[in-house]
């Protein structure tokens, strides 16, 4: 008998997120978060005070009590010992406290929200502890099976574009380590919400990778998957799409050793991250050679026609066509709440000369059961 693992997950729903937007109807849902439309949207939950004092802080609009727990010197009374400290309510829904002679270090922490324990939704780690629930018979092409796996790490780099460090995650094929062999690298980017954990976890590409390279379905490649989210910026699309010319590519080719020409570079992302992709791509023609668009559009919020202008589309389609060996647009079906966007944006590229595909890898609307399909497919087409 087929035996199925499960655990547990509760993935974030703004994750992935991206409805439709009637026609001059309200901005998409994705959009909501992105044009900020609550105060909790801009909220930087631990900010260190010019004083010297701390400030957390949670955007709680319905709460009526809450406190803060955690570590001893950071949250008064620390874990357990004694009453907690009460976070007051401000006009605007969000709650805080401002913790005096916090001493540099690093400390856990969870807020109290009406007795519930609850863990910081805007700490950047969250994604990074989301259960997942993994339900397989073993036979699945996401499946752990009994491959050669390869190494998926985590690495930081300094973005000079934003002036932090930001991290990334990398998949290596097996035997990557004892090879100085050089591959092709793809940009691999997730959707809104979501983090560069996302395609490690829930995406399960190390999985889907590993089992296409041992059943010999895709050339070996390099397959970095950066952090497509930018917080506390009206808009995250450009900054990224500068983030990864100026600063991901560079480290990657400084620190691997990579092809570094256009034929050996492609890029893909899904939802937010697939009009991170077009940015990218559609401003850089000459760098990459496949562009894969998943789930995605121009900005819904924005007229189609203003964006193929905005893109160069009409200005630059022929370039498009003799540098992109691959476009490709892809969608989950007509349940993919991305799907009346993307026909809106395709009707812009038809128009201006733009050749693409376009394919429905799976009928399982704006979701990772879909992405996962468009990974399995867009790996096995690149490099060939």
């Amino acid at each position: 008998m087929k035996k199925a693992l499960l655990a547990i997950l509760f993935a974030a729903f703004a994750a992935t997120s991206f409805a439709q937007a009637p026609a001059g109807g309200e901005v998409p849902a994705e959009f909501r978060r992105m044009f900020r439309r609550t105060p909790g949207d801009t909220l930087q939950s631990v900010r260190i005070n010019p004083d010297g004092s701390t400030t957390v802080s949670i955007y709680a609009p319905k709460a009526h009590s809450v406190s803060l727990q955690g570590d001893g010197g950071f949250a008064p009374m620390g874990f357990g010992a004694g009453p907690r400290p009460q976070v007051v309510e401000g006009d605007n829904g969000i709650w805080s406290i401002t913790l005096k002679d916090v001493k540099p270090g690093l400390y856990r922490y969870h807020f109290v929200v009406d007795g519930m324990n609850v863990y910081d939704p805007k700490n950047a780690g969250m994604s990074d502890i989301s259960p997942i629930a993994t339900v397989s018979d073993g036979t699945e092409f996401f499946a752990m099976k009994d491959v050669p796996h390869g190494a998926m790490s985590q690495r930081y780099y300094f973005s000079k574009t934003l002036n932090t460090w930001r991290r990334m995650h990398v998949w290596t094929p097996a035997g990557y380590e004892n090879s100085k062999k050089k591959l092709p690298v793809l940009y691999l980017i997730h959707g809104g919400g979501d983090t560069d954990n996302s395609w490690p976890g829930v995406g399960a590409a190390g999985m889907i990778l590993d089992n296409l390279l041992a059943e010999g379905k895709m050339v070996p490649m390099i397959v970095v998957m950066p952090n497509g989210t930018i917080t506390n910026v009206p808009d995250e699309v450009p900054p990224f799409a500068q983030d990864m010319v100026t600063d991901i590519i560079p480290f990657i080719e400084s620190n691997y050793p990579v092809l570094t020409d256009k034929d050996h570079r492609a890029i893909a992302g899904l939802s937010m991250g697939g009009m991170e992709t077009m940015e990218t791509a559609f401003n850089n023609i000459d760098m990459f050679s496949y562009v894969w668009v998943l789930s995605s559009s121009f900005q819904p919020s924005r007229n189609p026609k203003d964006e193929a202008n905005r893109l160069k589309v009409y200005e630059n389609a022929q370039k498009m066509n003799k540098s992109f060996k691959k476009l490709v647009f892809t969608q989950g079906g007509p349940a993919d709440i991305a799907y009346n966007n993307c026909i809106n944006t395709r009707k812009e590229l038809d128009a201006a000369g733009l050749k693409y595909e376009y394919m429905e890898n799976a009928q399982e609307g704006h979701s990772w059961s879909t992405w996962r399909c468009d990974l399995y497919d867009l790996a096995q087409k690149i490099f060939k």
